[in-house]
């Protein structure tokens, strides 16, 4: 209903189920309606009878109050606020004189980046990479030369921040797009020097959204709000509260991860060098490995600690928490790692050894905090934790010296009359083993007088234990088969004499059949 029929209705028109009231038409109403329109004198007459349902609104009425509370429901005033703040920021923000002055510049550094880029891959390529030395060094001068364009380009658009700054106008454009190119260089760099998944992927989830937030300038108000999510962690001299806040550890991390990566590098270098320097023993070097694996990684922590000022007093709990978890639940962990320097320190394996534990022969290839990798002949790699060889004992073929002593034993038939002869040839024929040392020489002995055959055991060096010894051993006793074949002696198997005493008949004839005789030969007996 409108205004003017309120208003007509509440000053003139008398209620329903009052006495008076008289039935009127459509037309009636219509009148009465546009009689209150016309001046509010004439109060119109009662559309509805004494006792009747009161007159439902209009249709026009109900789509006007279904309108408001669909706009009420879904904000549409808010909508609209909004919709006219975007606006107006493009109005007054972007379609601007300057925003189209930086446009117009990043357009405008394609150009020279493109002409400049080539040339600068030449000479990175001609110039520097050439004298790099093979390793990081190479890989990373590779990366700038592949990257030169795109260098080349962050040059000029730094370049064209330093203009606009100069002469007032405005930069986040440019800004933008200087912070998203820098952090795709930064991006290919890790992939294309560091070549690990691992880092190409944290570089990936890390500066892009870092690069994307500088773009569009939250960065600062994240960075607010990390610094404001902190934990109290103890306090000064002076009374003042200490906090470690989100943003620290963010920069802990980065920092330790930086440290990390210079400390392994570091590693690398000084392992290769200790390597090269032949005067220095095998346990020194491995020795000297193990210390810097432990010691360079907790350097790299405590100073990036350092850097972010997180103070060391509050670490006394901490340190009282991991010794008792290293004496709950860390004993064989330490105890590993404890070993692994006795090992070293003594002297009783080293990277090399061909040694022999349990069921496991093979050489060492490799000393770890934890474990000695051990290389057997069938090409697999056995990770023994440390403290098994101080438990259990090993077997070291080259402790002291790589020459080692193999047995070829055999066996020759009592028909056999020169002993020493058979001696000598297996000495001789041992000789004809590539692998067979000639000082000291093979021996055979005569072990003894068995119970089917003579027996010797033929004696003999090798001092390159780590090709195996079973090989050697086998190319040995063929030899001696061919030489105890070519003279005509007879290796024996063991025989047997069986007698009966006591047979029955029926036994007796089926022996004396299967022996060719005639049963009754047995009752002649």
């Amino acid at each position: 209903m409108t205004e003017t029929q309120d208003q007509g209705q509440e000053e003139g028109a008398p209620r329903e189920g009052e006495p008076g009231d008289t039935p009127s038409s459509t037309q009636e109403a219509a009148g009465a309606t546009d009689a209150a329109a016309e001046g509010p004198g004439a109060p119109p007459e009662p559309s509805a009878e004494a006792g009747a349902p009161a007159e439902e609104p209009a249709i026009g009425d109900l789509v006007i109050d279904e309108g408001s509370a669909l706009e009420t429901l879904i904000g549409a005033d808010v909508l609209r606020e909004r919709l006219n703040g975007v606006l107006a920021f493009i109005q007054n923000h972007m379609l601007t004189l300057g925003v189209a002055i930086e446009a117009a510049l990043l357009i405008a550094a394609l150009a020279p980046a493109a002409a400049f880029g080539p040339q600068l891959r030449k000479f990175i390529q001609s110039s520097i990479a050439p004298r790099a030395p093979y390793g990081l060094l190479r890989r990373a001068a590779a990366a700038f030369a592949h990257l030169a364009t795109a260098i080349a380009l962050y040059v000029f658009l730094q370049a064209a921040i330093v203009a606009l700054n100069a002469f007032g106008n405005s930069t986040s454009l440019v800004s933008a797009a200087v912070s998203l190119l820098a952090a795709w260089i930064v991006i290919r760099m890790v992939t294309l020097v560091i070549r690990s998944p691992f880092w190409s992927r944290l570089a990936f989830y890390i500066v892009w959204p870092v690069a994307a937030m500088d773009a569009f300038g939250v960065l600062d108000d994240v960075v607010r709000q990390l610094e404001a999510f902190a934990v109290p962690i103890g306090e000064t001299e002076d009374g003042a509260s200490q906090t470690f806040s989100a943003l620290d550890f963010i920069r802990t991390l980065a920092i330790f991860g930086i440290l990390f990566w210079g400390a392994r590098l570091l590693n690398g270098v000084i392992k290769s060098r200790l390597n090269a320097t032949d005067e220095l023993t095998v346990s020194f070097k491995a020795l000297t490995g193990k210390i810097l694996d432990v010691l360079l990684p907790v350097i790299a922590l405590v100073l990036a600690l350092q850097i972010v000022g997180f103070p060391f007093g509050a670490l006394a709990i901490f340190g009282g928490a991991v010794g008792l978890g290293v004496g709950l639940g860390m004993q064989r962990t330490v105890s590993n790692f404890f070993a692994g320097f006795t090992l070293i320190a003594d002297k009783s394996i080293k990277p090399g050894d061909i040694i022999e534990i349990e069921d496991t022969y093979g050489w060492v290839t490799e000393m770890n905090a934890r474990y000695v990798a051990i290389r057997t002949r069938d090409g697999t790699s056995h990770l023994v934790p440390n403290d098994k060889f101080i438990q259990e004992g090993v077997t070291n073929w080259s402790h002291a010296d790589r020459v080692v002593r193999l047995h070829a034993p055999f066996g020759v038939s009592y028909g056999a009359k020169d002993v020493r002869r058979i001696a000598r040839r297996a000495e001789e024929v041992a000789l004809t083993i590539d692998r067979v040392l000639k000082t000291p020489a093979p021996r055979c002995n005569l072990m003894a007088f068995g119970d089917s055959s003579i027996n010797y055991d033929l004696r003999f060096w090798i001092n390159d234990p780590a090709n195996g010894s079973a090989n050697v051993r086998s190319d040995v006793l063929m030899a001696i088969w061919d030489m105890l074949a070519e003279d005509g002696v007879e290796i024996p198997f063991p025989q047997r004499d069986l007698h009966l005493r006591s047979v029955s008949a029926e036994a007796r004839d089926a022996i004396r059949g299967l022996a060719g005789e005639a049963p009754g030969d047995a009752a002649q007996e």
